[in-house]
């Protein structure tokens, strides 16, 4: 039995892992090798980790949690979830079934990009969706913003701050206010209605857009408007469901972790997974410390 098992060895779930193996928990760590940021080359806006290679990161994570002969790093997937009294009980896709005195669970999201020819393709390497991470990289070029929904013309305002050369593409008809016409007008964002056909560019790289007309627009990189589903399927076995203001735990027993439950960056998933490491720890001292208060009552009795 471990103290603690952790679903998902993201930023999240390896900062907790580290953390409750300081504090000499027994824990195991279920990694899917599924990241969110699986198609991200680099990493950025983290001290100390700046421009790193998110797999890399994982991995110098997983190896410093080696000394931690208490922590247990298993290659699989959680398929079922269980609670038994005060325990809870873990089906892995390996076969094997593990119990714990907690459960975190650091699952991340799922994002569903645009149905366009070559967004996939090029997620990562051109086509982008947090200018907080990536539009540094492409300042001062062309870029498009791809705004299918509403929504789109506020961050191709917001790319200003990066390039003053940026168009609004909206695949269709746009349903943009007058107000921000204009105020998209004042900046020179020029906006394309004509629906895209597909993104095309290297092996490596996405280099231009071509639209249904058969006319192409050459782009630096597109930024797009993401949107999440959250890996909860665990916590709908487990009988759960998100609370409507943030809570630890989400029910006894059961936290959340990273971006399954707080949209964050790297930086603040690692530091959401040691606070809830140091929750988990002091709520399992409290049960400890009442058992043995329990006990030392029937013993004096």
């Amino acid at each position: 039995m471990f103290d603690v098992i952790i679903i998902g060895a993201g930023p999240a779930g390896l900062s907790a892992a580290l953390m409750l193996g300081r504090c000499c928990r027994s824990v195991l760590v279920c990694d899917n090798g599924q990241p969110r940021n699986i198609v991200s080359h680099a990493m950025h806006g983290f001290l100390t980790c700046d421009g790193m290679a998110p797999a890399e990161f994982r991995r110098i994570g997983k190896e410093q949690l080696q000394k931690y002969t208490n922590v247990e790093i298993r290659s699989t997937t959680a398929i079922d979830a269980r609670r038994t009294d005060d325990l809870f009980t873990v089906t892995l896709g390996d076969g094997s079934i593990h119990t714990a005195r907690a459960l975190l669970l650091a699952t991340g999201l799922k994002d569903v990009t645009p149905s366009i020819e070559g967004v996939r393709r090029y997620y990562g390497a051109g086509v982008f969706s947090c200018p907080y991470c990536d539009a540094w990289e492409v300042r001062d070029q062309p870029l498009a913003v791809l705004a299918q929904r509403a929504g789109g013309e506020m961050l191709a305002l917001q790319l200003l701050q990066w390039s003053q050369d940026i168009i609004l593409c909206t695949d269709g008809p746009h349903q943009i206010n007058s107000e921000t016409l204009a105020l998209l007008n004042q900046h020179n964002i020029q906006l394309y209605e004509t629906p895209i056909a597909r993104l095309e560019g290297s092996e490596q790289r996405f280099e231009r857009i071509v639209f249904t007309d058969g006319t192409t627009l050459a782009r630096s990189a597109m930024f797009f408007q993401v949107q999440h589903v959250r890996r909860l399927e665990l916590l709908d076995k487990l009988g759960c469901s998100l609370p409507e203001t943030y809570q630890e735990p989400i029910a006894p027993g059961i936290y959340l972790a990273g971006d399954v439950y707080r949209t964050r960056w790297v930086s603040g998933a690692v530091a959401d997974g040691v606070e809830l490491a140091v929750m988990i720890n002091i709520e399992l001292q409290k049960e400890e410390l009442a058992r043995s208060y329990q006990t030392l009552k029937a013993f004096k009795a």
